[in-house]
Formats: structure tokens, C-alpha cells, sequence
């Protein structure tokens, strides 16, 4: 169950201090940014709670961002880094981040300013009693055009192959309790989908709209074949419609082959035509060996993922961190 937010004008929104904010924010090729994510998180966020945290992890950046951040850890001492070995991607990223909050409330955004800690008291005040987590969603988009067209399109395929239990509208600007994080705690693929694994843990998700900020400074690392590449890792590794898919797809051409077959018989044996020429069969043989790939081509990403798995490639490996934490808190 996914529920739209509408505030009741008549209530109080509970302004109480959260007892502690953990913030985790995957980096990538972002130095010139991150003084500025500290100084808005410090601004807006710190006010929110008792006890604050900010955790940058560096997803192999190979420049400049983990001395960035090692610099920053030992201005603030509220702020944490973790520098993973190499490019794991975001979600892996943020999952490595998670799993190091150690305070009751979390808030994810992304390195490029684009996600408005002004608007963190927004989604605080979402989190009622009733909801576990809460997505701040862009009011309008600040994307090119042919970039909203493939996102909306590529989050609809999503939710339709993964069912109701994943929102449809969410971002990486997420506000959630920590316990949620305990559904990862046996997710040691490395194709990583944290909204998923978010939604094994609840349901009782939310959304507001806030204005999101233009980028401050590169390019978004996300391009019509990363976001390909991302729906079709969350669908074959999160789902198997696709092997309910290409079982329906052979039984539909199975009896479309039958019937074909039977045709031809019937005509043949009646002297009403001749036995089917090449170019018929050739048609017929190019169109079922098609979906004899495909289906084979679907089977075998299972058994790739599969293999992956047995193998314990990791989803991600930390280097080194700015600061001794616990591995794995959420489960303490």
C-alpha cells in the first residue's frame, strides 16, 4: 500500500526533535559539492534532531572526492567517509552507507545539491506513526525532456514487473526508520535495488513534492542505457515475470506452430495447395528460433545472476573510512 499524502490543515504537524539523523550520501566524481552538502545538512538537518551524523561514501571516484571528504571528517567530527574499492555503482553505494547509520531516523540524497535539505522538515514531518518512509519527489522536473520520458517510462515498467509493493513515485531523496535497513541484511548481490529492498520491509510509504535545486556542478552519470541497464537488473533480479513471461510467449507460439502445422496438413491432404515453399518455412523457422533466443536469453541472466551469487562476488567492498564503525549496525 502506497498512500499519497494530504495533511489535514486542521492538525499539528509533530515537530518534536527526532532523537537522531544518520545521512548518507553516495559520492562519485563530486569534490567541489561536498563542503556545500555539509553546510546545508549542518543548516537544515541538524536543527531536526539531537544527535546528527553524515556519512559520504565514495563509490571509487578516483579523484579528488576521498581527500574531499577525509577533510571534511576532521573539520566536523559528526561526519563520517567510506571509500569503496572501486565503482560499485549508487545503490551499492548507499546500501555500504546504510549499513554504518547507527541513529533511529535516515535520510539519503545524492551528492549534486539537487536534493533540497531545506525541505528535510517536510519529510519529517510526513513521518507519522502510520509511515515508515517517505520519498521527496520533484514538483516539476528539471531534466531534458527525452530524460523524464525515459525515467516515467522505465519506474511504470518497474512497478508493473515487481507488483504494488514498490512505489511508483520515489527518488533518491528518501526519509525512512532505520529498522528498515534489517531487510538488507542478507543482500549480498551485487546488483543492488535499495527501493526494493526497502519495500520488502514495509509498505507504508508516502510522498511529498518539493522544488529540487539544478545541478550544481558535472552531468548526471545516468543516461537512456544506464537506466535500461538499472530496470532490467531490478526485473531479473527482484522478480520472475519474465520467466512467466517467456513461458506464456512459447506456449502462444507453441499452439501457433500447431495450428499452422495443421493447416498446411489439412490443405495438403484435401489437394487444395502444395506443401509450403522455402520462403514459408524460412519465415517460420527465423520466427520461432527469435523466440527461442529470446527465451534462452531471459534464462540465461537467471543463471548468470545464479552463478554470481555462488560465486559471493560482494556487493561492495570498503577500502578504507575516515572513522572506526560497526559493520552492519542496523542488526545490533
Amino acid at each position: 500500500m502506497t498512500l499519497s499524502l494530504t495533511l489535514d490543515p486542521n492538525s499539528t504537524p509533530d515537530t518534536a526533535k527526532r532523537s537522531g539523523i544518520s545521512v548518507v550520501v553516495p559520492a562519485y566524481r563530486s569534490p567541489g559539492t561536498l563542503a556545500q552538502v555539509v553546510k546545508e545538512v549542518d543548516t537544515y538537518v541538524g536543527p531536526l534532531c539531537e544527535n546528527l551524523e553524515l556519512i559520504f561514501v565514495d563509490d571509487g571516484s578516483g579523484d579528488e572526492t576521498w581527500s574531499t571528504i577525509q577533510s571534511l571528517a576532521l573539520e566536523f567530527e559528526w561526519v563520517h567517509g567510506l571509500n569503496l574499492l572501486r565503482n560499485y555503482g549508487q545503490h551499492n553505494a548507499l546500501l555500504a552507507g546504510l549499513r554504518q547509520a547507527q541513529y533511529e531516523f535516515v535520510l539519503t540524497i545524492d551528492d549534486d545539491l539537487q536534493n533540497p535539505a531545506s525541505s528535510v522538515q517536510q519529510l519529517s514531518d510526513a513521518l507519522g506513526p502510520d509511515i515508515d518512509l517517505v520519498y521527496g519527489v520533484p514538483a516539476s522536473e528539471q531534466q531534458p525532456a527525452w530524460r523524464n520520458i525515459a525515467s516515467k517510462t522505465t519506474k511504470a515498467v518497474i512497478a508493473r514487473a515487481l507488483g504494488p509493493d514498490v512505489p511508483t513515485k520515489s527518488s533518491a531523496f528518501r526519509f525512512f526508520r532505520r529498522e528498515l535497513v534489517t531487510a538488507s541484511a542478507n543482500a549480498n548481490d551485487p546488483f543492488v535495488a535499495i527501493d526494493v529492498l526497502l519495500s520488502w520491509a514495509t509498505t507504508r510509504t508516502t510522498h511529498v513534492s518539493v522544488d529540487f535545486a539544478s545541478r550544481q556542478e558535472g552531468q548526471s552519470g545516468y543516461n537512456l542505457r544506464s537506466l535500461f541497464r538499472h530496470a532490467f537488473n531490478m526485473i531479473t533480479g527482484y522478480s520472475s515475470r519474465p520467466l512467466r513471461f517467456v513461458s506464456i510467449l512459447g506456449l502462444l507460439f507453441a499452439m501457433l506452430g500447431f495450428v499452422l502445422v495443421a493447416f498446411v496438413g489439412v490443405r495438403y491432404v484435401t489437394g487444395d495447395a502444395d506443401v509450403a515453399g522455402f520462403t514459408f518455412l524460412a519465415a517460420t523457422i527465423t520466427l520461432f528460433s527469435g523466440v527461442q533466443l529470446l527465451s534462452l536469453g531471459v534464462l540465461g541472466e537467471y543463471l548468470g545472476r545464479m552463478h554470481f551469487r555462488s560465486m559471493g562476488r560482494p556487493p561492495y567492498v570498503i577500502g578504507t573510512r575516515t572513522s572506526p564503525t560497526t559493520e552492519e549496525p542496523a542488526d545490533s
